[in-house]
């Protein structure tokens, strides 16, 4: 892989929807294919939200009636012959990997000859080293790659389950989703000042409800202003039954999926995240981008690499309601020092643009 012309890339995702992990794949594949490599991508979803590059491979289509074991053998058959047609010269594998036995079998049947990189977008460890990581690692170590999308995944997980191979390289905001801002919000939000989250509605792993009480706490919705919470997911109705009940639910906004997410990302004030874990998160950097700080706990992996806590957006140390309460209060009414973090928002991410992290790609899959 020393040239890049003629070198031929899948990518293997989840699908090209619903996530951050599956819209730094579709960045991936642009910024390698503005690179000149010849890139396909397979799909284990029919889900294609996000504008890619290169041609796909799409297992989900193949999803008909009921799944059955049968049903899926004769995916990975299909998947087995497409990859041993193409010859592909490495593989970058995206997939989370939550379950041992089934990286064997990609690993010794799916994978076998290939070249392999594993990407982790995760710092949970049951989500992306399996139930079994020491023995996980063992499969990780016959990869040419293991990339991590921080350095936490990196210095940590890798480093405790002797992960070799390991290098960091972090997802990098799409440039084109950022041009495309200029739509106009939708009425619910006209003429509201509002801060904002965006993502999957999974308490689980986002901790709304935390979000939720700590805005209750803030009492900011007696200055008219709005809490808005932009997604779906498995716990969208229980969230909105939980804001319900809270003195601020007439400031509390649930607008679901939004085609045009960019425009209302760019109308916030502030973004919240309040997650129990996260990899490297995209909407972190994505908002930053357009000119909107941030608040974020500190949570182990993502937010402490990308905020300056102060100079673009805030770090909250410790996962206490009244803390984070204070904190909204302060990007919310404090306009001095609001309008300081908002001047520094862009190019405190200039880093991890298309264009640079392109070439850390490009450094790694042409060992320059």
């Amino acid at each position: 892989m020393n040239e890049v012309k003629n070198t031929k890339v899948c990518l293997v995702s989840i699908s090209l929807g619903s996530g951050g992990a599956e819209r730094s794949v579709s960045i991936l594949s642009r910024m390698l294919v503005g690179l000149g490599f010849e890139v396909s991508i397979v799909l284990l979803n029919n889900e294609i939200e996000y504008p890619y590059k290169g041609t796909i491979f799409n297992l989900g289509v193949l999803k008909t009636g009921k799944d059955n074991l049968f049903k899926r053998m004769m995916r990975f058959r299909a998947f087995r012959s497409f990859l041993k047609k193409e010859q592909f010269d490495v593989i970058i594998d995206h997939r989370s990997k939550n379950q041992y036995q089934r990286e064997v079998f990609y690993k010794k049947y799916l994978y076998r000859q290939f070249k392999t990189i594993y990407v982790t977008h995760s710092s949970s460890v049951s989500l992306s080293l399996t139930e079994a990581p020491e023995k996980f690692a063992a499969l990780c170590n016959s990869n040419v790659y293991n990339v991590a999308v921080s350095k936490f995944i990196e210095s940590q997980l890798f480093e405790k389950y002797q992960i070799e191979h390991r290098v960091t390289i972090p997802n990098a905001y799409d440039e084109e989703w950022l041009q495309n801002n200029s739509g106009i919000l939708p009425e619910v939000l006209l003429n509201k000042k509002y801060l904002l989250f965006y993502g999957r509605l999974e308490d689980e792993v986002k901790d709304l409800s935390f979000l939720l009480n700590a805005f209750e706490a803030s009492k900011l919705f007696t200055d008219e202003i709005y809490l808005v919470i932009m997604g779906d997911g498995a716990d969208r109705e229980m969230l909105e039954a939980k804001a319900k009940a809270l003195k601020s639910n007439t400031h509390i906004v649930f607008i679901g999926h939004h085609p045009a997410p960019q425009v209302i990302v760019k109308g916030a004030h502030a973004v919240c995240l309040t997650s129990f874990f996260e990899g490297f998160p995209m909407v972190l950097i994505e908002a930053l981008a357009l000119g909107v700080p941030v608040v974020s706990l500190d949570i182990d992996s993502g937010p402490s690499e990308i905020i300056k806590d102060g100079m673009n957006g805030l770090l909250v140390k410790e996962r206490n309601i009244a803390t984070f309460a204070k904190a909204l209060i302060e990007i919310a009414t404090n306009e001095e020092r609001y309008q300081s973090m908002k001047a520094n928002a862009g190019k405190s991410v200039q880093a991890y643009s298309m264009d640079e992290i392109a070439q850390h790609w490009k450094k790694l899959l042409t060992h320059e």
